[in-house]
């Protein structure tokens, strides 16, 4: 499967779709970037399930910034919605295999679980401090 170029315009799009999605910020002035790349394309070859996005982090500022990416590349991926990892720096096609092998692998009713503990926790940490109210 051929990479997808990501835009402010088409991200929801991808993202809220079910299933994996790998997300390479990138930008072309980038040597790091330019070593990744290719071992990106051929994951995205090896893996059909998988749907693999990039984004031009020049091209794409106001996205890049609301993701606070500081360093490129960076890898992201979501499953079912979800941001279930983000890493900053080239990874050999090894790792990157690994990543999805453990992406596809998650238990996301336990995750989505997991997460509105730490979320209930957070808003009872701030309203026992009383330095906020709850949301």
């Amino acid at each position: 499967m051929a990479t997808v170029a990501l835009t402010a315009e088409n991200f929801n799009q991808y993202v809220e779709k079910d299933g994996v999605l790998v997300i390479d910020w990138w930008a072309p002035w980038c040597g790091p970037c330019r070593t990744f790349g290719p071992i990106y394309d051929k994951a995205s070859e090896a893996h059909a399930d998988v749907t693999f996005g990039k984004i031009n982090t020049e091209e794409q500022p106001d996205l890049a910034g609301t993701f606070q990416i500081q360093a490129i590349p960076t890898l992201m991926v979501f499953r079912d919605q979800v941001l279930v990892f983000a890493r900053a720096g080239a990874l050999p096609g090894a790792a990157l295999d690994e990543i999805i092998a453990n992406a596809r692998a998650l238990d996301m009713d336990d995750v989505r679980k997991q997460i509105a503990e730490q979320e209930e926790a957070e808003e009872l940490e701030q309203t026992d401090d009383g330095t906020d109210e709850p949301q």
